[in-house]
């Protein structure tokens, strides 16, 4: 049964292996929005090209993106991929922000409240929405991805069928109300999974995990 002490090992483990990750790389809040919408479906090096191409164009913010032209939009994004459909996504979301009054006036918003805003526009999923909430917004949500299921599950610490809220909530219940533990915890289990627990062949050895089931 996975409880707080269980939980908190894996972190020691994985921090003393891989160090602190300092993650998400961006230098404002809007930018890690904007990275949140990219790295759908891509890697991470991707949506930096994209980034560096909406930076050099002066578009990366609300304003830009929501005037931006469709066509010089897709140019700039492409390297993310599926970019017809991010930029669709991007656009949403900038003008939603701005009839908002941009990221500070939401700061007053319950965090429940502001989740359900950003899980309604279109193209923003559970993922998305707790990586704004947790990275641009500072609230106390936990990130699950695809690395965290893979893990979590190749140690036989989660059935098969479990959802996305029921695995959020496995850490929110188990865990201190902590945002930068909620953003280190998630960092280091994507970087498990990149370096470790790779979806077609994991790489058990040396792996900060190895065993970790065994304490159950």
């Amino acid at each position: 049964m996975i409880d707080t002490d269980l939980l908190l090992d894996i972190y020691r483990r994985m921090e003393e292996a891989l160090g602190h990750q300092n993650w998400w790389p961006a230098e404002t809040p809007f930018e890690v929005c904007v990275g949140a919408i990219l790295t759908q479906n891509t890697n991470w090096s991707n949506v930096e090209r994209a980034i560096k191409n909406l930076k050099q164009a002066g578009l990366l913010s609300p304003e830009g993106i929501a005037a931006a032209e469709d066509e010089r939009l897709f140019e700039l994004i492409k390297p993310a991929g599926f970019y017809k459909q991010k930029a669709k996504r991007l656009k949403a979301f900038s003008k939603w922000l701005l009839e908002q009054g941009g990221l500070d006036a939401l700061k007053d918003t319950p965090t429940e409240t502001l989740r359900e805003m950003l899980l309604s526009i279109k193209g923003v999923g559970h993922e998305t929405a707790d990586s704004i909430l947790l990275y641009a917004l500072d609230r106390p949500v936990f990130v699950v991805d695809a690395y965290t299921y893979r893990i979590f599950l190749r140690h036989n610490l989660i059935y098969e069928e479990i959802t996305y809220n029921e695995l959020q909530e496995l850490f929110m219940r188990n865990l201190p109300e902590d945002v930068e533990l909620f953003k280190e915890y998630h960092a280091l289990l994507v970087e498990v999974g990149k370096r470790f627990c790779k979806k077609k062949k994991p790489l058990c050895g040396g792996c900060p995990l190895e065993g970790i089931n065994s304490l159950l």
